[in-house]
């Protein structure tokens, strides 16, 4: 960001951004006499118009929900951006070159460093689609076709192929006047000994876009066996590309999941492709690193802008152990989160793609539909490897996931999965496994950690008067 966006700057950008074909975009607009036009509003549901746009002021009203503003409050409503976001995304749209305080007026051909990345890259991704078609991007594209995407799928997402030469996206950039300092700055290259090299080499790539649908990077998977570099690389860090507060397919989805109030996590950029192919499209996901706050800010924005009530939040996971450690950092993350949480998991293993490649669009579909909530999902997880035949195991059990339930910051919340633990583990005693967990609770207080001994041997952290204490044993199973 250069600085503040010069006042005169916003201002013309309003004048030179008709708000009824700003609006007329997103929904449709008819008369509703007196110079002015009406719609149903896309902020909240409604059976008949109460949107009104005022193309004379450039202004717009919803008498339902009392939403209004100008046209710059509009898209920031609508695409979820904040107010520079905004503004720049409607310069971009009408031509206008803005000036900022800090950096003044920058002649067009010596614009800011940002927009000259963001135009690398947009000619970047171009070139990289065009060479999808190629005779040397085969492996590519039959790569795509034995994950059920078609060639209209391609473009829909705009995926393309990394020529194998050196400097291929280099030398295409230099010819479109970009310098090599910036084609490095960007990550579209990087400095060797001898100059510049393309970063992305023999690779199918995927452009990553931020939420206004610029593209800022790439994500790039080998196709060739033989290469010893990763399977998946992604730009790296630069003025452009964040990863800790990206998220691949959330220009696509970003309409559908205030909508629908719901965002699908997916693992991978196939994933997301076949999500959305196959009617989830809520599905996103990290842009190589795993789920973090920064990406619980983007979603809290789209999940909370439309009711005081958050939205949920399903995250999809293998079955195998690396999915049940994904599982984990979110439920590290989920603390901070406003919306419902949930999980969902393929026992086959099969992640999103591969699932609709086997299954069908239906199977991906049900997946998500059979979500269970995260802190479930982790209880359950604490289950495994004991016996919950035997009173000992069932024992260990609870002492296992009761810490889990004690984390759970909602006192309403939790003493309903303290019931549920009770009922899952069959001891059928709801204040033992009660005061289990309140057991745990203090040792977490105390920066100590909860002991497996069984509860009789803890009877000093207890009031000894108290009866219920010196009978404290596991129940029986119930014949």
């Amino acid at each position: 960001m250069a600085g503040r966006i010069r006042d005169e700057d916003v201002a013309l950008v309003r004048e030179r951004s008709p708000i009824a074909d700003v609006v007329g975009e997103y929904l449709q607009l008819r008369s509703a006499g007196g110079g002015s036009l009406k719609g149903l509003c896309p902020f909240h549901d409604e059976k008949s118009p109460s949107f009104n746009v005022t193309p004379a002021r450039n202004l717009w009203y919803c008498f339902g929900c009392g939403e209004g503003g100008d046209v710059i409050a509009f898209v920031q409503r609508i695409e979820h951006l904040g107010f520079v976001e905004a503004v720049e995304h409607l310069a971009r749209a009408a031509g206008i070159q803005l000036r900022y305080e800090q950096g003044g007026y920058v002649p067009r051909n010596e614009q800011g460093q940002r927009q000259r990345l963001v135009e690398a890259h947009r000619a970047a991704a171009e070139f990289y689609a065009e060479q999808l078609l190629s005779p040397q991007a085969q492996a590519g594209r039959r790569f795509l076709t034995e994950r059920g995407f078609t060639r209209a799928d391609a473009e829909h997402f705009g995926v393309g192929y990394a020529p194998g030469g050196w400097e291929a996206l280099t030398a295409h950039l230099r010819k479109k006047g970009f310098t090599d300092k910036e084609i490095v700055l960007g990550g579209l290259a990087s400095q060797g000994r001898r100059g510049p090299y393309d970063r992305f080499r023999g690779r199918l790539v995927w452009p990553v876009r931020d939420v206004t649908g610029e593209v800022v990077g790439f994500g790039a998977r080998k196709l060739d066996p033989d290469d010893d570099g990763p399977k998946y690389l992604n730009t790296p860090e630069t003025p452009l590309f964040k990863k800790g507060s990206l998220l691949y397919g959330l220009d696509l989805a970003k309409k559908e999941i205030a909508r629908q109030r719901q965002a699908v996590v997916v693992e991978g950029y196939t994933d997301v492709m076949a999500c959305h192919l196959a009617g989830v499209t809520t599905a996103i996901a990290t842009c190589g690193t795993s789920f973090g706050e920064e990406h619980l800010k983007i979603l809290r924005r789209l999940l909370l802008g439309r009711s005081e009530f958050g939205g949920e939040v399903v995250f999809t996971f293998d079955g195998d152990k690396a999915g049940r450690n994904a599982a984990l950092r979110a439920f590290a993350e989920e603390h901070g989160f406003a919306s419902e949480t949930f999980v969902a998991v393929q026992p086959d293993g099969l992640d999103p793609c591969d699932l609709r490649v086997q299954r069908g669009d239906g199977a991906v579909r049900d997946l998500v539909a059979a979500k269970q909530p995260l802190y479930e999902f982790m209880i359950r997880s604490r289950f495994e490897g004991h016996n919950l035949d035997t009173p000992e195991g069932r024992l260990a059990a609870l002492d296992a996931a009761a810490p889990i339930v004690a984390s759970i910051r909602n006192a309403g919340v939790r003493k309903l999965y303290g019931v549920s633990l009770d009922r899952w583990l069959g001891i059928m005693d709801e204040e033992f496994v009660s005061r289990r967990v309140r057991e745990h609770m203090r040792h977490a207080q105390h920066g100590g950690r909860p002991s497996p001994r069984p509860a009789a041997s803890a009877q000093a952290d207890h009031d000894p008067r108290d009866p219920s204490v010196q009978r404290e044993r596991l129940p029986p199973q119930p014949a």
